[in-house]
């Protein structure tokens, strides 16, 4: 037998490892999906959880030998490829399945305009001042303006999907509350996303005035390309291979996975990040509902299975909870902690008692606007990559974002029946 060259050793020990950690990932991310569900959360929120504590700020902690043996035996270069390409797979799945309809819902349009306003513009104001207070001593290396406009776009976030799955779960989403709080967030969703493709931009153009004009035109340029030329192209070779079945033809699948991966490949190459063209793609195709009910019944749940996991995990193992190891730090995640949650809900809130809702009633709008989760993970991953923010900063908003999010379920139990309105299909 001839013996094993070393590239070939060493290719081995890349996929045994990288296997490892995948069947680790995956079979946690399911167990804390269930204990999730039957403790009353999202399954969502217990994968985000798990991913967090198979980082160094538990497992690390616990159990130092298998974590450097499971996590860092190789490289993380598979594992970071893998959560990137599942990061561009589930923007994509979210243009797709984002609901336009509900930036124009005419019923009780003014509390959802206000409500929008407000819980964009306080929370974008006290994370601008936290995050250019904390810059100095908390990110030293960052440029501060740049530290301090992804802090407030995290501030300003709301988690559509998670949200989503959240009032499906507590039957709210034929509800007037449950639309007008959607159609709210779905306006969130879209200003935060064009506020961090705007930041970034800043960022990566080191604030040069001509850098940042040549970068916002070279994207608004592809911006429209894509809508005006390459959609109807596209819409018209999905229309071709149509079989008029439910399934989700072989050449239909091979087409929009190129077409993600080329726009992904596009936006990174006009100096922003992969994951906005996954999203523009998934925009493009929004409308067409055999495809994104193909979609979402073959595809999505392999994303949804295997690759966030991934990206949960890749965000825990930047997490470093230890980090934080002076009462100053935890001072700062205290109060990150606070005007993040204050500035949204607070935001929420007033806004809804301004509409004419019942204090109960804006207490649940402030609570389910305050959701976070995944749409701040991605915000904060982007920002950390970019340099604007410290390992200790991202890791306070981490706990921000997770808290934020668990506590939406239990206030949502508790507030609904005070409104008259009956928890519904809620688990737990």
């Amino acid at each position: 037998m001839p013996p094993i060259d070393s590239a070939t050793h060493h290719t081995e020990t890349l996929v045994f490892f990288t296997l490892l950690q995948l069947t680790v990932i995956i079979l946690a991310a399911r167990l804390a999906g269930s204990v999730a569900l039957r403790l009353g959360q999202a399954a969502v929120v217990g994968e985000i959880l798990v991913g967090i504590l198979l980082g160094p700020s538990l497992l690390g902690w616990l159990a130092p030998e298998p974590f450097h043996y499971v996590f860092h035996h190789i490289d993380g270069a598979p594992m970071q490829v893998l959560a990137q390409i599942g990061l561009v797979l589930l923007m994509f799945q979210i243009g797709l399945s984002f609901e336009f309809a509900h930036l124009a819902q005419r019923t009780h349009r003014r509390a959802v305009a206000v409500i929008a306003f407000a819980s964009l513009v306080l929370p974008f104001s006290l994370g601008l001042a936290v995050g250019g207070l904390s810059a100095p001593q908390l990110s030293p290396a960052a440029h501060p303006l740049a530290s301090a406009l992804f802090v407030a776009t995290a501030f300003s976030i709301t988690a559509l999907p998670i949200l989503g799955r959240i009032m499906l779960e507590f039957g709210l989403t034929q509800t007037p509350l449950g639309v007008i709080t959607i159609s709210a967030a779905a306006i969130n969703d879209v200003v935060g996303w064009l506020l961090l493709m705007l930041v970034s931009m800043i960022a990566l153009s080191a604030f040069d005035p001509a850098r940042f004009a040549l970068h916002v035109t070279l994207v608004l340029g592809f911006f429209l390309l894509a809508w005006l030329v390459i959609r109807p192209i596209l819409v018209g070779l999905i229309h071709r291979f149509d079989t008029g079945g439910s399934a989700l033809p072989a050449h239909t699948l091979g087409l929009v996975l190129a077409a993600i991966f080329l726009s992904a490949m596009t936006t990174y190459s006009l100096g922003i990040f992969a994951i906005f063209g996954g999203f523009l793609a998934g925009v493009l195709l929004h409308r067409e509902q055999r495809f994104a009910a193909a979609w979402d019944q073959q595809v999505s749940p392999f994303v949804t299975v295997f690759f966030l996991p991934i990206f949960f995990t890749y965000t825990g193992l930047r997490t470093d909870i230890g980090s934080l190891n002076s009462m100053e730090s935890w001072l700062w995640c205290l109060l990150i902690l606070f005007t993040a949650m204050a500035g949204k809900f607070g935001g929420a809130y007033l806004a809804a008692r301004l509409a004419g809702k019942t204090p109960t009633e804006s207490k649940i709008i402030g609570i389910m606007m305050n959701t976070r989760a995944l749409m701040e993970l991605i915000i904060i991953n982007v920002g950390y990559d970019l340099g604007a923010i410290s390992r200790e900063v991202f890791t306070m908003l981490v706990i921000m974002a997770i808290v934020s999010t668990v506590l939406t379920a239990p206030l949502l139990r508790r507030w609904l029946p005070a409104a008259g309105l009956p928890v519904g299909t809620a688990r737990g």
